[in-house]
């Protein structure tokens, strides 16, 4: 299996919605995961407990990973009835030579390639959203997940974000800073300078709407060695 570094950021000042999980599988690969929990439908709740859920059972195959999120989708339904307990999930998950996405909502996950950035799953800027909808815990049954597999590359770079980050920056942005960045801790570092600028400046590009949308912003950045 090709080896990888990987970083993570966060800043979960605004409601405290988001979580993220990097599990290691040992010489079988790791699973990496943010979660962003629905503002006023027990989130922060939900987001956790899907952290907890996958954190030490066995993890052999996709197959292994989506069972675990239905298992969680039927617990918050049973409590929340589909209006309380919701978050979104994206999963990276790598076994071996292969790379399995997973996502239920409208967390982002992207490859960048060398001259462009490839969205795997979920939405950016305001574009392709799915909402409530979709999120784990909103229906009896967990339909509709995002799937995708992919060959592990020497030199791949993924993205997991939640839309914190994705509603205030380009995917070019993104995957400018990711392609151009000597380590994930300096792509993580640089992402969150950029976020926070425009924080402080209360606007983004025009195409994304102009206002800076305040939220949870949570990403995480995998490498895989050249």
């Amino acid at each position: 299996m090709i080896g990888s570094t990987v970083s993570s950021l966060q800043d979960n000042s605004s409601h405290g919605e988001d979580s993220f999980l990097l599990r290691d599988l040992g010489e079988k690969g790791f699973l990496d995961a943010v979660m962003d929990g629905v503002t006023g439908h027990g989130g922060a709740e939900a987001s956790q407990s899907l952290v907890e859920a996958p954190s030490t059972v066995a993890i052999d195959s996709p197959e292994d990973g989506i069972k675990v999120l239905e298992e969680v989708n039927d617990e918050f339904f049973q409590i929340g009835g589909g209006r309380f307990l919701l978050t979104t999930v994206s999963v990276l998950l790598c076994l071996g030579d292969r790379m399995y996405v997973i996502g239920a909502g409208d967390s982002p996950v992207f490859q960048v390639e060398e001259s462009s950035i490839r969205q795997l799953t979920g939405r950016v800027g305001g574009f392709l959203h799915v909402g409530v909808s979709k999120a784990v815990g909103a229906n009896a049954e967990l339909g509709g997940l995002s799937r995708a597999e992919l060959a592990v590359e020497p030199g791949a770079r993924l993205v997991l974000a939640t839309d914190g980050i994705t509603d205030n920056m380009m995917a070019d942005e993104l995957g400018d800073i990711v392609r151009t960045a000597a380590s994930p801790d300096e792509a993580a570092e640089k992402v969150n300078s950029l976020v926070e600028e425009r924080l402080q400046e209360g606007r983004v590009p025009e195409l994304l709407g102009r206002r800076f949308r305040h939220d949870d912003r949570t990403a995480i950045f995998r490498f895989f060695n050249p």
